[in-house]
């Protein structure tokens, strides 16, 4: 469901962000949208340290690392630690 929100901002930044939104064939809710949805990514660590995993595991795994490897890696370097 969504839900409307209400902000002030100045003219002049209605105006450029109306021509910005019309230059890109979106609206200009559509704009705002993405804008919040962006600083969010942005400002949310979690999403980063998730994304980050995320990444990381793909490119692991596309170089044949499995789980177990990675476990057998970890165990090994806190015996050398230890």
């Amino acid at each position: 469901m969504s839900t409307q929100i209400i902000i002030r901002i100045d003219d002049e930044v209605k105006n450029r962000l109306n021509k910005l939104a019309r230059i890109e064939g979106k609206t200009t809710s559509e704009m705002v949208r993405e804008l919040i949805e962006e600083r969010i990514k942005e400002r949310d660590i979690g999403s980063y340290i998730d994304d980050l995993w995320n990444r990381t595991g793909r490119k692991l795994g596309s170089k044949g690392v499995t789980p177990a490897t990675i476990s057998k890696a970890i165990k090994a370097s806190r015996k050398k630690q230890g």
